[in-house]
């Protein structure tokens, strides 16, 4: 949600602020904004509602500076607006400030120090902002001692900020909790942005910043202080990312470009966690962690929940060890009963999820270990947990996830089938994983390849539905809940993925004439029931569809599978769904990339 740049030292500012703001569109917003500075006493604010696109256009070419500050902003407090947009000014016409995040106690703030200012946005930034700036007036203090005192009023609510003083023009203030943000560093130049993403064109090094860290950045310089106003050193750290790797290349959409990814990074992960052998290899210190624990919790949101379901069975069918899979958001503040050694998995594409953030930072204080699986080197829940994984899935843009998803279960796979092995296991040690995941790579390339068949899937069967429900048994109602999760993602389209065996304890009243009713069916032990459940359907008048393994399928069946083994069928079964969500949204004629009131990173709770 929301995304921060800002430069330092570069005449080039207003292009590379341009730029960092495009890099973070996938993030989800609903207005834009620019402030630079020319260090000549000439400075330029700009705000639009809509899409960076929109912030472009109103630009012109008098606009000009060599630091500035910009944001894409995703609505919390006060409707998506020119003036809630950010930067958020001072009244005084001195500090700029863009934030991330959610101030929570903004009302009594205001209430007890800012009843003479009138405010003129709704946001709780902009309180920040004319708090900055009172405290610079009325206390006679320094900008950074302002800054900081204000920190400490706000507490532990979550932030990323992003200030500018217009008497210090190329210095910039920078501070977080619980929000991501980098330092940049350049050749005389420095940067801060939410996401690498945004700046590899400009600089490959980047700074960690720590929560509770202030960062005062000038053209040359980076002095990072901690809550206390200590100097502490820290090296970059070197991103060996391609920034053309976050580029859709000749693809119309960043979406069908990461669905056409996956059988490259099936194949990737097999590069990385296989030896020459075929054999997967992970940590031996986590690997002890694994062993000595009696129960897995998995922890994600969304999609990543849904690929924790499929790695919950994964584990107990390899491995014979219990596991679970929860929402973060739920975990965090109804924690079940804990086991007497548990072991935490976090599963997140953008390793920033506020939700499954807070419930690590509550199992570090209880002691507990965890292992994050992530996509983004370096993020908060990569750096805090006590082991990391890659899904090595390259960047992810579009906000619909696909690769990531399918990356995370075939690393939970991994994972699942070397704590298998060493715990001796025979279901681990009969699974040849690295020959299944070169099936699943050539699987789902057929399927990609089809492409104009689920074009005129989605034609016939969707665009012009009001509801849909895919339904299946087992890692199959697994799979449904992802696919109906990218349907109504992106289409707007009412879908529920719903346990076969459930449909006439309730939803079966909503099939109408016409209902589409995918029925996935990868399971041999459960095929014949799931039909049964499809055909109660087609009683009350829905439109039924198949997802089928080739083994179980007939003439009748609509989409087949090649085989692989059931317990990875989701990687295989998710691709129809991909694909017709894909072209079922063009279709409509949405933003396929980025659907409305959603975002890629979720930073708040």
């Amino acid at each position: 949600m929301c995304g921060i740049v800002g430069v330092t030292g570069n005449e080039n500012a207003v292009a590379m602020l341009m730029e960092g703001l495009r890099r973070l569109e996938y993030r989800g917003y609903d207005s834009a904004g620019i402030y630079v500075n020319d260090q000549s006493g000439q400075d330029y604010l700009v705000k639009e509602k809509g899409r960076v696109a929109d912030l472009a256009k109103a630009i012109d070419s008098k606009v000009h500076g060599s630091t500035g500050i910009a944001h894409t902003r995703w609505a919390t407090h006060g409707q998506p607006s020119i003036a809630n947009a950010h930067p958020q000014v001072s009244a005084d016409g001195r500090f700029y400030l863009v934030h991330n995040g959610v101030i929570e106690n903004y009302r009594e703030l205001t209430e007890t120090y800012l009843q003479d200012v009138t405010l003129a946005s709704e946001t709780d930034t902009e309180v920040v902002v004319q708090l900055i700036a009172r405290f610079v007036e009325h206390d006679h203090i320094t900008t950074l001692e302002a800054f900081r005192k204000v920190l400490y009023l706000i507490g532990d609510s979550a932030y990323g900020f992003l200030l500018m003083d217009r008497e210090q023009p190329d210095t910039l203030y920078v501070a977080k909790n619980k929000s991501p943000l980098l330092v940049g560093v350049g050749d005389d130049f420095n940067v801060v942005c939410s996401d690498a993403i945004a700046m590899l064109k400009y600089t490959h090094d980047f700074i960690e910043m720590q929560d509770g860290e202030i960062m005062i950045l000038t053209p040359g310089n980076v002095d990072i202080e901690d809550e206390e106003g200590n100097h502490i050193a820290r090296e970059p750290f070197h991103l060996d990312m391609d920034a053309s790797e976050a580029d859709k290349g000749t693809y119309p959409h960043y979406m069908l470009k990461e669905i056409d990814d996956q059988p490259a990074v099936m194949r990737k992960i097999v590069q990385t966690y296989f030896n020459e052998d075929g054999e997967p290899q992970i940590d031996g210190a986590l690997l002890t962690d694994l062993k000595a624990a009696d129960r897995l919790y998995i922890v994600a949101a969304g999609t990543s929940w849904h690929a924790g379901l499929v790695g919950a069975k994964l584990f107990e069918r390899l491995a014979h060890v219990s596991a679970e899979a929860f929402v973060a958001s739920e975990f965090a503040y109804d924690t079940p009963m804990l086991s007497e050694h548990p072991f935490f998995i976090f599963l997140s594409q953008s390793g920033e999820t506020a939700d499954s953030r807070e419930v690590l930072t509550q199992i570090k204080a209880a002691g507990y270990h965890s292992l994050t699986l992530t996509n983004v080197q370096n993020s908060t829940l990569s750096r805090e947990a006590t082991y990391t994984m890659a899904l090595e899935a390259g960047p992810e843009i579009a906000v619909a996830s696909t690769k990531a998803y399918t990356a995370q279960i075939a690393v939970e796979a991994v994972i699942a089938k070397v704590l298998g092995e060493t715990l001796g296991q025979d279901a681990a040690r009969d699974f040849d994983l690295a020959n299944q995941l070169g099936l699943v790579a050539n699987g789902i390339q057929a399927l990609v390849d089809q492409k104009e068949v689920f074009e005129e899937i989605a034609k016939n069967n969707f665009v012009d539905q009001r509801d849909a429900f895919y339904i299946g048994r087992g890692i199959d109602y697994a799979l449904s809940l992802e696919a109906s999760l990218k349907l109504k993602e992106i289409t707007y389209i009412h879908s529920e993925g719903v346990a076969a065996g459930e449909l006439k304890h309730g939803p079966i009243a909503l099939i109408e004439a016409g209902t589409p009713v995918i029925g996935v069916i990868t399971q041999a032990k459960t095929a014949g029931l799931t039909r049964s459940n499809l055909a109660e359907t087609a009683a009350r008048g829905s439109h039924i569809m198949t997802i089928v393994s080739k083994s179980l399928a007939n003439a009748h069946d609509d989409i087949v599978l090649e085989d692989i083994d059931e317990l990875l069928s989701p990687l295989l079964a998710i691709i129809p769904a991909q694909l017709i969500s894909y072209y079922t949204s063009l279709l409509k004629g949405l933003d396929v990339d980025k659907p409305r009131n959603l975002a890629k990173s979720v930073t708040v709770q």
